[in-house]
């Protein structure tokens, strides 16, 4: 009989039990655990737990008498519980954790990544071939797009650009609540979602675990066949306009045309390669424009797949990068995600958003949540792990680069060329969140002074040796010498968490 194989939580489409190309046995019995540990060790957003178990237990429902479901305290326990001393295959986890976890097990052997589409050592070669100084994230999107001809028309890419992000920047349309697009994807709960419920209530009542965030009905995929529901109708319906307004923001309508499909993709309910060449034959058929399709194309084959290949070439130390020194602890609104404790506008929307459905955008992620705590010189360790467990889409490969090396810059440059921040005129820019607000993003002083526009010169100040060094900053960091008023501005925000 063949070895069984193992599913982790975040390894439930078809591919991961699909034989071939270091995939398991075609006759292999599989495992899954649902082990309570998770959430005991860590405050995740109600509505992370309630999809990921909620998924869990449909894909066990799907696989029928060939699983062995088993909820247990620990992955260990339910291990043993399951298949005892007996030899198991499972897919390259997707975490260090887990990965250390698997190899102390003698009875498991790992398997080849799945649910990505270059391979780890594919990776390591390219960068082997290129030195560490030419691999930024422009370099292995475009290398990618040639290894698979994705949006190729032969050696070239279609339309004669690689890039069309800066046709991909535009203001939101003003005087309007919402983009005009068809709504997206929404799942109909069944009794799964009431059994997910009623088990959280009780391991709550019980105290056993805590969450934060409310969890309302389900936005987003718990099965394959809605993962692909949602897939069709963004590309149908969405995704022509996704481009354009990529990176606006609109109170009203946090969706905007985003696709909503990074928490099914990260549960491993589709596959990136489907995605993607979905995207690419709308384009060819004539049914969406370039703009948009490449834009949605470069967020999965160029950030999504550089991300996970960075998570594994940089190590676990990265996680504990903090070249900027910053380790302010987040202060209680935003670790419990009270909105209503937040006065400026942006924040209060944007971390509504969050507690309300464990989602926001890009854009939100890091120009307003990430930007702030930035600004503000909180941990950059305690700010990933804030991001890990909020988002329902948040899992510890993703959001180590992207918080660590993008959002918090606390690698000093790894990974992107300059810090993400801005005062708050670009999110006036960007955004219609700056009008109802009490503070304006023209001011740095006062009691009318935006957090984002004093906040910005304080952080240039604060770190102005590294931050002038940097020909991307050079610029920037020179306006400190044009404010009269500087030492006003660092009496007012200089402080963490002022």
């Amino acid at each position: 009989m063949a070895n069984a194989h193992w599913l982790f939580g975040d390894q439930l489409g078809p591919h991961f039990v699909a034989p071939g190309d270091g995939g398991p046995h075609r006759d292999a019995p599989v495992v899954m655990v649902e082990a309570r540990s998770v959430f005991r060790r860590r405050t995740f957003h109600r509505a992370k737990a309630h999809l990921i178990l909620s998924a869990m237990r449909r894909r066990a429902a799907e696989l029928g008498d060939r699983v062995t479901y088993v909820r247990a305290d620990t992955y260990r326990d339910g291990l043993d519980k399951a298949v005892g001393k007996a030899q198991v295959t499972v897919h390259h986890p997707t975490s260090h954790a887990a990965m250390r976890f698997v190899r102390s097990l003698d009875q498991v052997t790992v398997l080849p990544a799945r649910g990505f589409l270059v391979a780890r050592d594919a990776f390591g070669q390219w960068v082997g071939d290129r030195g560490e100084r030419h691999w930024r994230q422009e370099d292995f999107y475009r290398w990618v797009r040639r290894e698979r001809g994705l949006l190729m028309d032969g050696a070239e890419p279609a339309g004669g650009r690689w890039n069309f992000d800066h046709d991909n920047r535009a203001s939101p349309p003003r005087g309007v609540r919402e983009l005009d697009v068809p709504p997206p994807y929404h799942p109909r709960e069944d009794d799964v979602d009431d059994e997910v419920r009623h088990d959280l209530d009780a391991w709550e009542r019980a105290g056993d675990v805590a969450f934060v965030g409310r969890d309302g009905p389900r936005l987003f995929p718990a099965s394959r066949r809605e993962a692909r529901a949602a897939l069709k109708r963004f590309v149908a319906d969405r995704l022509p306009n996704f481009g354009t307004y990529e990176d606006a923001i609109l109170s009203a309508d946090p969706v905007m045309s985003h696709s909503l499909l990074s928490a099914p993709l990260n549960l491993g309910l589709l596959d990136p390669a489907e995605c993607v060449e979905a995207a690419e034959a709308a384009w060819r058929r004539g049914d969406a424009p370039l703009n948009s399709v490449e834009g949605f194309i470069r967020q999965i084959a160029g950030w999504r797949e550089y991300v996970w290949q960075l998570y594994w070439h940089f190590g676990e130390r990265y996680r504990a990068s903090n070249v900027l020194g910053h380790t302010a602890p987040l202060p209680r609104w935003f670790r419990e995600a009270d909105a209503d404790a937040v006065e400026a506008n942006c924040l209060r929307s944007v971390l509504g958003q969050v507690r309300d459905t464990g989602w926001t955008h890009h854009i939100p992620r890091l120009m307003i949540l990430g930007s702030h705590a930035l600004q503000r010189g909180w941990d950059p360790a305690a700010v990933t792990d804030w991001f890990h467990r909020l988002f329902v889409d948040g899992y510890d490969w993703v959001m180590v680069p992207n918080v660590v090396g993008m959002s918090q810059y606390a690698d000093g440059g790894r990974m992107t060329t300059k810090p993400y921040t801005s005062g708050g005129a670009y999110v006036h820019r960007m955004s219609d969140l700056c009008g109802p607000c009490a503070f304006r993003p023209t001011e740095r002083l006062g009691p009318h002074a935006c957090p984002f526009t004093g906040g910005y010169w304080a952080f240039l100040h604060r770190h102005r040796e590294l931050l002038e060094r940097n020909p991307r900053m050079t610029r920037a960091v020179q306006g400190l010498d044009r404010l009269t008023d500087l030492d006003q501005v660092l009496d007012q925000w200089g402080s963490p968490n002022a």
